[in-house]
């Protein structure tokens, strides 16, 4: 696998209940180059009793790395929680301690656009010059798509404010793999990808993101062309700072947190050597 582009299992695809070293462990065996990793993961991983150099020694007792943060939320309020504001430190703590140059954030509310400009270009600020904004569009969110999320990222102004495109999200948001939907983004400008697939029919729009955090598929296994997606992101010369494979899947998890890396590793490689092999180099 691409040093460059490092195919990383992401956090949600090992659920919530994976303590740290079985983390890495799965991933490791699998295949994997780096893991994903949520606030979340990482408070439960200091709950173990796990300082950061023990995070860190284990990382290198495996060499593994973490390739991917997330995921800072509610960003656009006014009036932000003081939890909301401590996992948004969290997530730039952990970009420092691991040496990940970006984090993913999300909208659930609606806001125009302007406002949700600003309110990005608040946080890139805060993130600082080092690590970039990834911002997700969510067919069910406050940025559903590309073109709204393309515009809250320029409205910004912010250099350090791009794109993280996720497969699931593009084809709920009726999205299909013609790269001129990406004219006029700089490659640069998209900063990640997740990979996954979906089923032929979504859920009603009103439980979709239940659909989303339980009852994905692997890439390749679908009705979504995990192969195009792949196959137009490379077209479009975009080069990833990871490639993330996100497979939320109450089914899949419950064969174990090590089959479940091994099963997503095996359905994803075969693709990538098909229709992006740079992306497999090492």
């Amino acid at each position: 696998m691409s040093e460059k582009m490092p195919l990383t299992l992401s956090s949600w695809s090992l659920g919530d209940q994976c303590r740290w070293e079985e983390r890495v462990r799965a991933a490791k065996l699998a295949g994997f180059q780096g893991i994903g990793l949520r606030a979340e993961s990482y408070v439960d991983a200091k709950g173990e009793g796990l300082s950061d150099q023990d995070l860190l020694d284990i990382l290198s007792r495996y060499d593994m790395k973490v390739t991917e943060v997330e995921y800072i939320v509610q960003w656009a309020e006014e009036r932000r929680s003081y939890e909301q504001q401590y996992k948004e430190q969290i997530c730039f703590h952990m970009c420092r301690l691991f040496g990940v140059s970006h984090v993913n954030c999300g909208l659930m509310e609606h806001y125009p656009v302007e406002h949700t400009g600003k309110k990005l270009r608040e946080l890139c600020g805060r993130a600082g010059d080092g690590i970039v904004i990834g911002v997700e569009p969510m067919p069910y969110s406050g940025i559903p798509d590309i073109h709204t999320a393309w515009a809250v990222v320029q409205s910004s102004g912010a250099p350090n404010a791009a794109l993280i495109l996720d497969t699931w999200h593009w084809v709920r948001a009726g999205h299909a793999n013609d790269g001129a939907l990406l004219d006029g983004i700089p490659k640069e400008k998209i900063v990640s990808i997740q990979i996954n697939d979906v089923h032929d029919r979504p859920y009603a729009a009103s439980v979709l993101r239940d659909e989303s955090m339980h009852d994905r598929l692997a890439p390749g296994t679908g009705f979504g062309d995990t192969a195009g997606f792949l196959r137009m992101i490379r077209e479009k010369g975009i080069k990833p700072r990871t490639i993330g494979v996100e497979v939320i899947s109450d089914a899949i998890l419950a064969r174990g947190v090590t089959e479940a890396a091994a099963y997503l590793y095996g359905c994803t490689v075969p693709i990538l050597r098909e229709v992006w092999p740079e992306a497999c180099e090492t």
